[in-house]
C-alpha cells in the first residue's frame, strides 16, 4: 500500500510513501540523457530527458535497468506508480499503437515529456501492455499519478480500457479506482481545520472540549481509502513557509500523517507492512529527498550535481541506518 501527493509553495514538490512488508532493494537512481532505453516494443531511445527517482536496478541483457517506483525528469514532470491490485488490467499488443510495457511506463513518459500536457498526447498513442520485465518479475498491478506544477492526472489501465482522470486533490493511494476515491470525499465535507460550531441542536449547550475537533471523523485507519482522505485533508489545509527547508519539512509531515508502523498492519503470519521509504522531489530543482523506516533524517541528492550527459546510470545506496544526534 502506498500514498502519493503533490505540494506547491515557491517550488513544486511530489513524493510518495512506499508501504510493503519487504524491500526489493531500492536505490536513488539518476538516468542521464544518453542512457539508452531499449523499450520492449517501442524501439530504442538513445537520447532523452534525464530523470531521478527511487528504483530497483535489475540486470537486463547484461545492462542495468532502472525499475522506477517514482521519478522526476529535468523538465519538472514527475510520476509515481502505486499498487492497484484486482483492478489493473493490461491490453494485448496492437500494431497500430505504441505498445509500452507497464514496467517501462515511467521512463517512457519521463524520457519524452516536458509537461503533463505532452504526456496526455503520448497517452493517446500508447497501448499499455502486460509484457513482463523477466520471468521472476510478474507484471505489477499498478495505477499512476503524473504531475507538473500546472496539471495532475491519474492513469488507470483496467479491463474496460485506459482511463485518464484530472486529479484536483493532488493525492493518490491504492484501491478503489480513482473516481471512487474522489467521491468518498463527499462524506467528509463537514470537516474543518477550525473549531466546530454547535449545529446539533439549539436546545443543547454543546461545546468543544478539545482542540482539533473540527476534524472529528477524519479516518485514522491504514486502508487505502482512509489514507487518501487523510492526506487530502492534510495537504489541502497545509501551511508552510516557501523556503526549501520549510517546504520539504512540511511535505514529509503531510505524508507522515499516513506513516505505517511495524505491527499495525499484518499481511501474513508474522509479516507486517511498514513505510519502507518516503520521498519528496523538488521538481523545479531536480533534488530528490527521502527518509526510511529507521532513518528519519532527510537525505537529499541533486541530479544537477552529476554528469547528466553520461550514458551510465548513477546510483546511490539508500542510507537506511538511523542515528541519534546527542546534544550532551
Amino acid at each position: 500500500m502506498c500514498t502519493a501527493a503533490t505540494y506547491q509553495t515557491k517550488n513544486f514538490y511530489m513524493g510518495r510513501t512506499l508501504d510493503y512488508e519487504f524491500s526489493y532493494g531500492n536505490e536513488v537512481t539518476i538516468t542521464p540523457r544518453n542512457y539508452p532505453f531499449h523499450f520492449r516494443h517501442a524501439g530504442t531511445l538513445s537520447s532523452h530527458y534525464a530523470m531521478i527517482g527511487m528504483a530497483h536496478v535489475a540486470p537486463d541483457n547484461g545492462v542495468d535497468y532502472p525499475l522506477y517506483y517514482d521519478a522526476c525528469n529535468e523538465k519538472g514532470v514527475c510520476m509515481a506508480g502505486l499498487n492497484f491490485v484486482g483492478n489493473a488490467a493490461y491490453a494485448d499488443i496492437i500494431d497500430t499503437k505504441e505498445n509500452v510495457a507497464q514496467f517501462e511506463f515511467i521512463p517512457w513518459i519521463l524520457s519524452q515529456c516536458a509537461s503533463v500536457s505532452e504526456a496526455k498526447e503520448k497517452l493517446v498513442q500508447m497501448n499499455l501492455v502486460g509484457t513482463v520485465f523477466a520471468s521472476h518479475f510478474p507484471a505489477a498491478q499498478l495505477h499512476w499519478m503524473i504531475a507538473d506544477k500546472s496539471e495532475n492526472i491519474v492513469v488507470e489501465s483496467m479491463a474496460d480500457g485506459l482511463h485518464i482522470y484530472d486529479n484536483p486533490a493532488g493525492v493518490l493511494t491504492n484501491n478503489p479506482p480513482f473516481p471512487m476515491q474522489m467521491f468518498a470525499l463527499n462524506n467528509y465535507a463537514a470537516l474543518s481545520s477550525r473549531q466546530p460550531e454547535n449545529h446539533f441542536s439549539d436546545k443543547l449547550n454543546l461545546q468543544a472540549y478539545s482542540r482539533g475537533m473540527g476534524a472529528l471523523g477524519l479516518p485514522g485507519d491504514l486502508s487505502s481509502q482512509s489514507r487518501f482522505i487523510r492526506v487530502a485533508f492534510t495537504r489541502l489545509h497545509s501551511i508552510s513557509g516557501s523556503s526549501e527547508i520549510d517546504s520539504v519539512s512540511q511535505f514529509f509531515h503531510i505524508l507522515g500523517s499516513v506513516d505505517q508502523q511495524r505491527g499495525c498492519c499484518e499481511v501474513a503470519d508474522g509479516k507486517y507492512e511498514i513505510t519502507i521509504y518516503t520521498s519528496c522531489c523538488n521538481t523545479d530543482k531536480g533534488i530528490y529527498y527521502y527518509t526510511t523506516y529507521d532513518n528519519h533524517s532527510i537525505n537529499g541528492i541533486d541530479m544537477h550535481h552529476e554528469n547528466l550527459d553520461s550514458a551510465e546510470l548513477i546510483r546511490f545506496a539508500v542510507l537506511d541506518a538511523g542515528e541519534i544526534h546527542w546534544q550532551n
